[in-house]
C-alpha cells in the first residue's frame, strides 16, 4: 500500500485530496489570539500543494481565539464573558469574520480564492443536507478555491450537544468522508501518539503507525489540557477510526513541524499515521459511517443478531433487539450495538424508537398486528447498513460514485 493507501478508479482520475485540520493550539502558538507568522507558514504550505495539483480543504478552529485578536486591537470594545457559553459565542461572533479575513489575505498571496464553510451536526446527519454539503464542497473545489471550514461557534451552545460536533476532529473527519478524501491531517501541538502522557512521562514513546484502532490505543489517548480547544487526543483517534473506515489514511502530527503538511502528503514518517483499514466504501456506506458523529439513538441487539450481522450478511430484525436507547423518528441515522456497548452498525430505521420499543424480541409477522401498521420485517434492512468493522463494505465497482451521484441529482 502506498503512503496515501489505495485508491478507487475515481479517486485516481483526480487530483489528490486532503483535509487539513488547524487546532487552536497551533493556530495560537499557545498563546490567546492567532499567530497571523505561523498561519501565514501553514497557507504557504497548502498553497504549495495546490500548485503541484493536490486538493485541499480546511477544517479550522479559532473562531474564538480571533474574537480576542478583534478585542485586543480595539480596547474600546467591551469585553465578552470569560469561559462562559454567552462570552464565547459573542467572542465567536467577532472572530469569524477576522479569521476569514486572515485566510482569505494569506491565501491572496498566493493567488487562491477561499470560500467559508460553516457546517452544523444536522448537515451531516440529513442525507439530503449531506449530499449539498458534499455537492457544494466539491463545486468549490472545481473552481480552484479553498473551502475553509467550521461548526457554527455563533449558535453552537452545550444545551444543544445532540446538534453539534463538539470539536473539530470528528467535524474534520465526517469532511475527509463527505468528499471521498485521500487523507486527513490533524494538525495541532502534539506531535502523534504517545503510549503515554509525554508531558508527565519522559520516558512515553511516539507510535509511528497504526493498522488498526483497538483497546491499547483508545487507552493511550488523553483529552485537552490547555482548555483552549474542545478536543483531545481521544477525539483526534476517534476521527481517525472514522476516516479510516472509508478509506483514508489519518495522521495526527504537531503543526510547528517544519514543512509538515507537504511533508505528510509525500508519505513522510512525521506524526501517527493511521493507515486505511478498507480500500474503499460507496459512497451510501460512507453517509452511514459518519455514525458516531450523525446517529441520534440506537438500539441494543443479542448475540444471535450481533452475529447475523458481522458474518451473515443479515439484516436487523425486531427479534434481536433487546433495549432502545434514545429518541428518534424513522429514516434517522442511529447505532447498532451488542450488550457489552461496542457499536456493531450504523444504519437507517425503518421505525421510530417509539414503535421499536413496542416490537423489540418479536417476530417480524408481527409487527403489523401490535403496532397498527408496518414499514417491512426489519429495524434496519442490509442495504442501509454499514457494520462497524467495515473490513469487507467495500465495492469495487468504478462506477458506483459517478452512478449514485446521477440518481441523486
Amino acid at each position: 500500500m502506498s503512503a496515501q493507501g489505495s485508491k478507487s478508479a475515481r479517486v485516481q482520475d483526480r487530483p489528490n485530496r486532503l483535509v487539513v485540520k488547524l487546532g487552536t493550539n497551533l493556530l495560537t502558538g499557545g498563546g490567546e489570539t492567532l499567530d497571523i507568522e505561523i498561519m501565514a507558514d501553514l497557507v504557504g504550505q497548502m498553497a504549495s500543494l495546490i500548485k503541484d495539483g493536490h486538493e485541499v480543504l480546511v477544517v479550522t478552529s479559532g473562531a474564538v481565539a480571533g474574537g480576542r485578536r478583534v478585542v485586543a486591537r480595539q480596547p474600546g470594545i467591551g469585553q465578552p464573558g470569560n469561559g462562559d457559553v454567552p462570552g464565547r459565542q459573542v467572542l465567536a461572533a467577532l472572530g469569524m469574520p477576522e479569521l476569514m479575513r486572515t485566510y482569505d489575505e494569506l491565501f491572496a498571496e498566493h493567488d487562491i480564492a477561499v470560500a467559508q464553510t460553516l457546517i452544523s451536526r444536522p448537515d451531516i446527519a440529513n442525507r439530503q443536507r449531506y449530499l449539498n454539503v458534499r455537492n457544494t464542497l466539491e463545486s468549490i473545489l472545481n473552481i480552484g478555491a479553498v473551502p475553509i471550514i467550521n461548526e457554527n461557534d455563533v449558535v453552537t451552545v452545550e444545551e444543544l450537544e445532540g446538534d453539534v460536533f463538539g470539536d473539530n476532529d470528528r467535524l474534520s473527519a465526517s469532511i475527509a468522508n463527505a468528499v471521498n478524501a485521500d487523507g486527513l491531517l490533524l494538525l495541532g501541538h502534539e506531535d502523534g501518539l504517545f503510549t503515554a502522557d509525554p508531558n508527565v512521562d519522559k520516558t512515553a514513546k511516539r507510535i509511528e503507525s497504526v493498522v488498526h484502532i483497538d483497546d491499547r490505543i483508545e487507552a493511550m489517548a488523553g483529552d485537552a489540557r490547555d482548555g483552549r480547544g474542545q478536543g483531545g487526543m481521544r477525539s483526534k483517534v476517534e476521527a481517525a477510526r472514522m476516516a479510516t473506515r472509508f478509506g483514508a489514511y489519518t495522521v495526527i502530527a504537531a503543526g510547528r513541524t517544519p514543512g509538515v503538511i507537504g511533508r505528510i502528503a509525500n508519505g513522510e514518517g512525521i506524526g501517527t499515521r493511521f493507515k486505511p483499514t478498507t480500500d474503499r466504501v460507496e459512497g451510501w456506506k460512507r453517509f452511514l459511517l459518519t455514525g458516531k458523529a450523525s446517529s441520534r439513538g440506537g438500539v441494543v441487539i443479542d448475540a444471535g443478531a450481533t452475529k447475523a450481522l458481522q458474518y451473515g450478511g443479515n439484516s436487523l430484525l425486531p427479534a434481536g433487539v433487546l433495549r432502545v436507547d434514545g429518541s428518534f423518528e424513522r429514516g434517522a441515522n442511529i447505532s447498532i450495538l451488542e450488550q457489552a456497548g461496542d457499536v456493531v452498525a450504523w444504519g437507517i430505521t425503518n421505525y421510530r424508537s417509539t414503535d421499536i420499543e413496542r416490537i423489540l424480541g418479536v417476530r417480524s409477522d408481527r409487527i403489523e398486528s401490535i403496532l397498527g401498521y408496518g414499514y417491512g420485517p426489519d429495524i434496519v434492512h442490509r442495504n442501509n447498513m454499514a457494520l462497524a468493522g467495515n473490513g469487507h463494505e467495500t465495492t469495487t465497482d468504478a462506477d458506483s460514485e459517478s452512478t449514485e451521484r446521477a440518481a441523486e441529482r
